[in-house]
């Protein structure tokens, strides 16, 4: 301390000691801090207990470790859809129906972070290793369906969520044993195991039925093949003969397999769990060729499910555990086909909003959680189609005059040209460009400027790919849409998030704001229902999940999916 600092400290002490306040000054001066300082403490209670009756928070606390409240968690999954999924779709709607620039989709409002998606044993992960970061807390390799890197089956938060009272549902778009809905609900080393899937889910092994609800596609796994017509459809698979479906509903199970059975349960309100709906043998198909007189929309699907699951739970001391799948993302992904691809993430963001307003419609403390499993395809909102310089734009125009998916005039084209009676096959390609142009091109997906030599190589075409590749690639190339894969990619996906308490708004931002790995988000869930991943996996290690088939047979029930059926060879 140097002389001028001790000379000024000596000043304030002399000046204090000559300002020394009176007897009397000193209690009327004390007296009006305690009032003051009462007056604060009770405002601090006040404050308090009005900020914790409202859901915000006054102190900053780790909700997931702290709380005993009732509690819903809705799971979102848009399987395949990246960043650029949702900048191809809002430019399209902002087209399409005339908003302004600022207008964005639900999904928009709720961006929180970003997640790494690599699996143990790839960069670049698959669905069903993805799916069971999210399960099982835990990174395990491609094609795993809730079992780790050894091989070993591992406790989901849907069966966690079920031994400890929550009521618990699965919805899709796909079949309901595919990837991601399996990985919550089963444990197989193969994804392609989906007979065995469908015993799981329907509570063969060792904890028994664990799903409470579940609704999507693919009844072909439920029920045995068959040379003639059978009452549930024309497309079992099932090798061991048993049907899943009569005996489901033999044990009390609700079933549901058309639109007319569905719209019986009225949105949710007349439905008794357990529910087995199966609205199509293999995948619902895209919303862009979606019949509505026969499927039901995601968006209809999500509301039924929750209705279900909240008429269910309303007198329980635990909500519920519902994951809900925007499937066919990514088979528009795979296929590169951006018409059909806007239109599933436009499906899915409106069963994202009907969740939201089911979450503020509810006294019970509710998240959404909405996250990727990957991204699929490589999309790119550009496309350089010249040697010059590319132009910098995209027309969403091409994308509005398509009317249905490559897979759809795929098969339109396909049963044409069978139902040909000509033996002269010069006659019958003439037949096959005519209704190539006239039916596909101009009616279904608004060509008008194709070349003879489009028509000719569709009509010429030897398999269903070629055909539905180039079908795709007309309308990615005059829309300036680019695809790098028809696989999957290792670009990091995105996190929404919503809920309707403010205290566990800023306990999600606290655990999964920013980018995150993909097991933080299972792990976020498990932690915020108080759930113990690790004495369910005790509970299920003597679970049958090795395949007793070879691949070469296991690979005969995928003839539905030209997507993920080499999976199994490298593992």
């Amino acid at each position: 301390m140097n002389s001028n600092e001790h000379t000024t400290l000596l000043q304030g002490s002399n000046q204090r000691k000559k300002s020394h306040p009176s007897l009397p000054q000193v209690l009327n001066t004390n007296k009006k801090k305690i009032v003051t300082m009462t007056c604060f403490i009770v405002i601090l209670i006040m404050t308090f207990f009005i900020q914790m009756s409202d859901g915000s928070p006054f102190f900053h606390h780790n909700n997931t470790l702290h709380s005993n409240r009732k509690r819903n968690v809705i799971f979102f999954v848009t399987d395949g859809m990246g960043p650029a999924s949702l900048s191809l779709t809002r430019s399209f709607r902002q087209f399409t129906e005339g908003l302004p620039i600022n207008d964005t989709l639900n999904l928009d409002k709720h961006l929180i972070g970003n997640s790494r998606t690599r699996s143990s044993d790839s960069l670049v992960t698959d669905s069903a290793a993805g799916a069971t970061a999210f399960s099982c807390a835990l990174k395990t390799y491609n094609s795993a369906i809730g079992v780790n890197p050894y091989k070993q089956p591992c406790g989901t938060i849907l069966e966690a969520a079920k031994l400890d009272g929550y009521l618990t549902g699965l919805v899709v778009t796909t079949r309901i044993t595919d990837a991601t809905p399996a990985a919550f609900s089963a444990h197989t080393d193969f994804r392609v195991q989906e007979d065995l899937i469908a015993l799981h889910q329907i509570g063969e092994y060792p904890l028994g039925p664990v799903i409470d609800l579940m609704i999507g596609g693919g009844r072909t796994h439920f029920y045995p093949r068959s040379d003639s017509k059978h009452v549930y459809g024309t497309h079992g698979t099932r090798q061991d003969g048993r049907n899943l479906i009569d005996e489901v509903k033999s044990n009390g199970w609700q079933y549901v397999g058309n639109r007319d059975e569905f719209d019986q349960l009225k949105m949710g309100q007349n439905v008794s769990l357990p529910l087995l709906a199966l609205m199509a043998d293999f995948d619902i198909p895209f919303e862009i060729d979606r019949n509505s007189s026969i499927y039901p929309s995601l968006e209809e699907q999500t509301v039924t499910a929750l209705n279900a699951l909240n008429e269910a739970s309303k007198d329980c001391d635990q909500g519920f555990f519902l994951m809900v799948e925007g499937s066919r993302i990514d088979h528009a992904g795979h296929q590169n086909d951006p018409a059909a691809q806007v239109r599933e993430v436009l499906a899915f963001d409106r069963a994202f909003k009907a969740a939201m307003d089911f979450a503020d419609n509810t006294d019970v403390e509710t998240i959404l959680i909405s996250t990727s499993d990957h991204e699929t395809g490589g999309l790119t909102v550009a496309r350089q189609v010249t040697k010059e310089y590319p132009e910098y734009i995209w027309l969403p125009q091409v994308l509005a005059n398509s009317s249905h998916s490559g897979e759809y005039t795929k098969n339109k084209i396909i049963e044409f040209s069978r139902n040909l009676k000509d033996d002269d096959v010069e006659d019958n390609i003439k037949e096959i460009i005519k209704f190539i142009k006239k039916e596909i091109l101009e009616r279904d997906l608004g060509i008008l400027d194709y070349s003879q030599e489009d028509v000719e190589f569709l009509a010429r075409a030897k398999t269903a790919d070629v055909i539905q590749d180039k079908i795709n690639d007309m309308i990615s190339f005059r829309a300036q849409i680019g695809w790098t894969t028809h696989g999957h990619s290792a670009v990091d996906v995105n996190i929404y998030a919503y809920t309707n308490k403010k205290n566990t708004w800023y306990d999600i931002l606290d655990h999964l704001q920013g980018n995150h790995e993909n097991i933080e988000i299972g792990q976020y869930m498990s932690n915020y229902l108080n759930l113990d991943l690790g004495k369910v996996t005790a509970m299920i290690n003597e679970t049958k999940h090795s395949p007793e088939l070879s691949v070469k047979d296991l690979e005969k029930g995928l003839i539905y999916d030209d997507y993920h059926h080499k999976l199994i060879n490298n593992n």
